[in-house]
């Protein structure tokens, strides 16, 4: 499966406000069975900021390409300067009660499993188990030449012997653990190469046009396939990686609920959107349903 390098989605039709209702979810949860698939919406809460939400991040920020990062070193040294100094920053993101009302949910049996599209661990550090991470995960790295992977606290190590002083002030952190940062700021960053076969390092994360490993994609397919329902988490849908799979899901009939603060690609395929924050309506169902969601 090829990530499509598509950045936006234009609607057709009216679209609905959605709703305050958390009684459908409450419902599928209670049933259990629930497979949860995550999107950036959800890390918002730990000051990681989604894409297309108010303020997100595509209204600056053009996410790197697979195809620019292996074709041209200039991209490179661009895109490992700016993330070396979000990893700063995005390394030390805590879970948030979204984060803990998933694993929660988990440990009470509510949920089949998770898939998530985020790169930032996050549902790991809440306490969830055996997270599908759809796009990969930013602290692993992995050499392209020889397959190697190493942890991501080593290549910062790594980078930092490589770059002393190098302290740009960013304009912001994207929700890829990318830095704004100028031409002019990263113009003398000294990228390091595999320790193993002195190839060309990059994070185990899924670019825009890279290709979702298949065996992940059909795991993920056969989840849906067992799952009761598919509840969908802070995720515009726009990427045909997680639509997909919502698509599967109302095809089997299965139930599609979405909490999300603004309208989705898979809008039309659910039974209902929630325009609530992912935090507030994830600790309200959780009150309803007497599951404790631990600070």
């Amino acid at each position: 499966m090829r990530m499509r390098p598509t950045l936006s989605w234009t609607p057709t039709g009216e679209l609905s406000p959605g709703t305050t209702d958390l009684g459908p979810v409450t419902d599928a949860l209670s049933s259990g069975g629930v497979l949860v698939l995550s999107g950036a919406g959800l890390s918002t809460e730990s000051g990681i900021p989604d894409y297309r939400g108010e303020g997100g991040s595509l209204s600056r920020h053009t996410p790197m390409t697979y195809q620019d990062f292996t074709a041209s070193a200039q991209a490179r040294r661009r895109y490992w300067a700016r993330s070396h100094l979000g990893w700063r920053t995005f390394g030390q993101a805590r879970p948030n009660t979204g984060h803990r009302a998933v694993a929660a949910f988990a440990r009470h049996g509510l949920l089949s499993g998770v898939m998530t599209q985020n790169v930032d661990g996050l549902h790991q550090a809440a306490g969830s188990e055996d997270v599908v991470e759809l796009h990969g995960s930013l602290d692993r790295v992995v050499c392209l030449s020889c397959g190697a992977f190493s942890p991501r606290r080593a290549l910062a190590t790594r980078l930092e012997e490589a770059n002393p002083g190098f302290e740009p002030v960013a304009a912001a952190i994207n929700p890829d653990g990318d830095a704004d940062l100028t031409d002019e700021q990263v113009q003398d960053f000294r990228v390091v190469s595999c320790a193993v076969c002195d190839g060309i390092l990059k994070p185990d994360v899924v670019f825009f046009g890279e290709t979702v490993p298949p065996q992940r994609v059909e795991r993920c397919r056969a989840m849906v396939r067992e799952a009761s329902a598919l509840l969908v988490l802070g995720s515009s849908l726009t990427v045909m990686s997680g639509l997909r799979f919502v698509r599967q899901a109302a095809e089997a009939g299965r139930p599609v609920l979405i909490i999300n603060r603004d309208p989705t690609r898979g809008d039309q395929h659910a039974v209902s959107r929630v325009a609530l924050p992912l935090g507030a309506a994830l600790t309200a169902v959780a009150d309803r349903l007497g599951v404790t969601v631990r600070g």
